[in-house]
């Protein structure tokens, strides 16, 4: 089964790529392959500073090792001290235009074994959208795209990995939400839905197959806009809530330094030009300020 994952990874990987590639010119997707001293190793593509991506990252990885990271197994005890392999992709775009989102997608398989005992094994991931400068019918789109991701699964599992998205992906320190959700979903596996691994394995699919469903008419649609240099510095100021995230919260960010995965390719998810200002606040009634008081709050889209 490990093999029928990691080649779907590995096309999804390139079509991902093969997309961003088609919006540069002048720029061209780093291709790094690298090796893992505890086990295993990946594939880091990434595309830097060009005319329509500040950042646009397609990352593989499939490790192995003997224990599984603090960061799986506080809230798994049932896998400590189990050797573990997992793999999977991991994408972050931050865009040039500040009218466009920044947005995340991640996919990843687990599995857990100990001697004399059945293997574990579970899906993860999701997608969301963090936009700077919102657009009402965008993040209503996004969240249809992502609805249709798991329509065929049952009427259930939108509403709860949408909830779960909302939780997950955001910050207590700033009592705000990242953006505006998407899916999130863990330890899926066949005691949550009581789905077989065939089916746990098509949802996974489906997650990652929309995820450019969701965000490439996005961003054709907005990376053409005009902006000015207020636009822009909201943008880096507001990129700095996305470090936060990542280095204080993020799941797979913490695995992959726990597990001594490649650095490189794990920050890889942030942006490359950020600012952080002391007590900064947006004036009431601007486009900055509609973004605190309707956008960062965890709600029904689709209602």
């Amino acid at each position: 089964m490990n093999g029928e994952v990691k080649n779907y990874l590995l096309a999804l990987q390139q079509q991902l790529c093969d997309e961003l590639q088609r919006y540069e010119q002048k720029v061209h997707i780093i291709t790094d392959e690298w090796q893992r001293p505890a086990g295993g190793g990946g594939i880091t593509r990434v595309l830097r500073h060009g005319d329509v991506f500040d950042s646009a990252g397609v990352n593989f990885s499939h490790v192995s090792g003997e224990n599984l990271p603090s960061s799986a197994t506080n809230h798994r005890p049932d896998l400590a001290g189990r050797r573990f392999e997992a793999m999977g992709i991991s994408s972050v775009i931050h865009p040039v235009n500040p009218y466009v989102p920044t947005c995340h997608m991640n996919v990843r398989f687990f599995s857990a074994f100990k001697d004399n005992e059945e293997p574990i094994w579970w899906f993860g991931g999701g997608f969301d959208l963090t936009p700077y400068y919102p657009f009402h019918e965008d993040v209503l789109f996004w969240h249809q795209i992502a609805k249709k991701a798991c329509q065929d699964f049952g009427d259930a599992v939108y509403p709860h990995y949408k909830d779960w998205a909302d939780r997950y992906f955001y910050l207590p320190h700033r009592q705000e939400t990242r953006g505006v959700g998407g899916l999130f979903f863990d330890d899926l596996n066949q005691q949550t839905w009581g789905w077989d691994f065939a089916k746990c394995f098509a949802f996974m699919q489906s997650v990652g197959s929309h995820f450019w469903q969701a965000y490439g008419p996005l961003l054709a649609k907005r990376y053409q806009m005009p902006y000015g240099q207020r636009e822009q510095d909201f943008q880096r100021y507001r990129r700095g809530r996305y470090v936060e995230f990542n280095l204080v919260y993020d799941r797979g960010t913490l695995f992959g330094l726990q597990s001594g995965g490649r650095t490189e390719s794990i920050l890889m998810s942030l942006p490359p030009r950020v600012s952080f200002e002391y007590q900064w606040q947006p004036k009431p009634g601007s486009q900055e300020a509609l973004l605190y008081e309707h956008y960062l709050k965890a709600q029904n889209w689709l209602a």
